[in-house]
């Protein structure tokens, strides 16, 4: 008989099997004391693969790009008058470069676009180009010596072939760059685990949705032959394919329907939704701008249009900027509507003397003509 001595319990040290969740380190990207440094963004074909791929993606970066372009652009008659003139591949025009780079710096942290001038200088095209084909190359100063671009047809055979741009030949767009590094942050790096784990709960929960229509069924055969197991499977499934009836022998197959009970697994739905909300917020692109207004009021709509609206002011600043250093022309992007003034006048004045109104007495009560006609009676 075994022993049951409760002297010999003993307790056991998870912390040796479990792990506290933690976030790895990392250094920047910068070329410290080298001659020349080198940089090159490499995980551009997986970001541009989440981008095309994930829809709510897609559709907070597109808003962003959006918003921050407004209603366009504004300057100077001289100054629109030549930007309107820019082509781009031949097809675009400045308002829709100016977003193209948006869009790229959001997927990839950094956007390139080709300066292309006359004989005087003079700005005459702007044309956007591939970021993943883009080598930036910083000397030992921490400043941008030049700019190189890598072929996109490579060939072993032969040595990449590399053409040489100089900072004054390329407009280039940095998301948050940090501190000396040589490059821009991508948005999606941050957000990848929340949509993986979105779309793996989602690609669950249809497996579920068509198991109610297609359950999972154990065949009883009344037989040991592999042919005519072979046989049987083979109608069986032509059967539940095309949703037809089987007709089968008494006695020779017993199915059994494997099924789970109802509320007997968690539902995925309010992780689900808890994926989307969270999504959003990591992104800075609140739900009600993407055309989601559930769960809003009023009063919290208004507040959170007006917080987003500094966010988008703070990205046009940016492009303003850059387009003034780099293109040494000045512009100003409008803001398709703003809510600040309106918030504004709502709010009470605390200066102003708030005189309150005593409530006036009707001339005649209710009571008191109850009275009255009891009086007369």
């Amino acid at each position: 008989m075994a022993e049951t001595d409760i002297g010999s319990a003993d307790y056991s040290d998870l912390r040796t099997v479990q792990d506290d969740y933690s976030v790895d380190s990392q250094s920047l990207d910068s070329g410290g004391d080298q001659k020349e440094f080198e940089w090159q963004m490499t995980d551009w074909p997986q970001w541009l693969g989440y981008y095309k791929e994930i829809p709510e993606l897609q559709t907070a970066i597109d808003a962003k790009a959006i918003w921050t372009m407004g209603a366009g652009f504004t300057a100077e008659p001289a100054t629109e008058l030549l930007l309107m003139s820019i082509r781009g591949n031949g097809k675009d025009s400045f308002n829709g470069i100016l977003s193209n780079m948006v869009r790229g710096y959001t997927i990839g942290g950094d956007s390139f676009a080709e300066i292309i001038t006359n004989k005087d200088g003079e700005l005459i095209n702007l044309k956007p180009l591939d970021p993943s084909t883009i080598v930036i190359v910083y000397n030992d100063k921490g400043m941008i010596k030049r700019y190189e671009q890598v072929s996109k047809i490579r060939s072993h055979m032969s040595k990449v072939k590399r053409k040489r741009f100089s900072p004054n030949k390329i407009f280039h767009l940095s998301r948050k760059r940090l501190a000396d590094e040589v490059h821009g942050i991508s948005v999606i790096p941050s957000v990848e685990w929340i949509i993986l784990a979105r779309n793996e709960a989602m690609s669950d929960w249809k497996r579920v949705m068509h198991r109610n229509i297609s359950p999972l069924i154990i065949w009883h055969l009344d037989t040991d032959d592999e042919t005519e197991i072979a046989a049987q499977k083979t109608k069986t499934d032509k059967a539940t394919s095309l949703g037809e009836n089987m007709y089968i022998p008494k006695g020779t197959v017993v199915p059994e329907v494997v099924s789970t009970a109802q509320n007997a697994t968690l539902n995925p739905l309010p992780w689900i939704d808890k994926l989307g909300d969270y999504f959003f917020q990591a992104v800075n692109v609140p739900q009600i701008i993407v055309g989601n207004a559930k769960e809003f009021t009023d009063a919290s709509s208004k507040i959170v249009y007006l917080s987003y609206e500094q966010s988008v002011k703070a990205e046009q600043l940016y492009v303003e900027e850059q387009v003034l250093g780099q293109l040494n022309l000045e512009i100003q992007l409008t803001f398709p509507a703003s809510l600040q003034q309106e918030m504004i006048t709502d709010q009470p004045n605390p200066n102003e003397l708030v005189v309150e109104e005593e409530p006036v007495q009707s001339a005649v009560e209710p009571n008191d003509q109850q009275v009255e006609v009891e009086g007369r009676k």
